[in-house]
């Protein structure tokens, strides 16, 4: 069964056709292409795709199976993301005083 390719662009969304392959190019915010190629980065697509909802739940889990360099940089990204996902974030990892 062929796969489906889809990319996350700050551009417009498009189908583009490479051969027998239809490439999807999907327009997403800027939140969500940041940072694209680290484990912070799909981290965030993840919760986006989870949703508010489930997000407490997924935390729980990846706050035990990610490293600590990968939960300080999602704890940094905080401001540039969802109020939603930042109140998440901070309820996993951010020690309260």
């Amino acid at each position: 069964m062929p796969t489906k390719l889809v990319y996350l662009t700050s551009g417009r969304s498009r189908k583009l056709k490479l051969g027998e392959q239809v490439v999807e190019m999907q327009h997403a915010p800027p939140w969500m292409l940041l940072p694209s190629h680290r484990p912070a980065g799909e981290a965030i697509r993840a919760l986006e795709w989870i949703g508010e909802h489930r997000a407490a739940e997924a935390l729980t889990r990846l706050k035990q199976k990610l490293p600590r360099s990968t939960v300080e940089e999602l704890v940094a990204l905080r401001p540039v993301l969802p109020s939603w996902m930042s109140e998440s974030i901070s309820q996993a990892f951010v020690i309260h005083r």
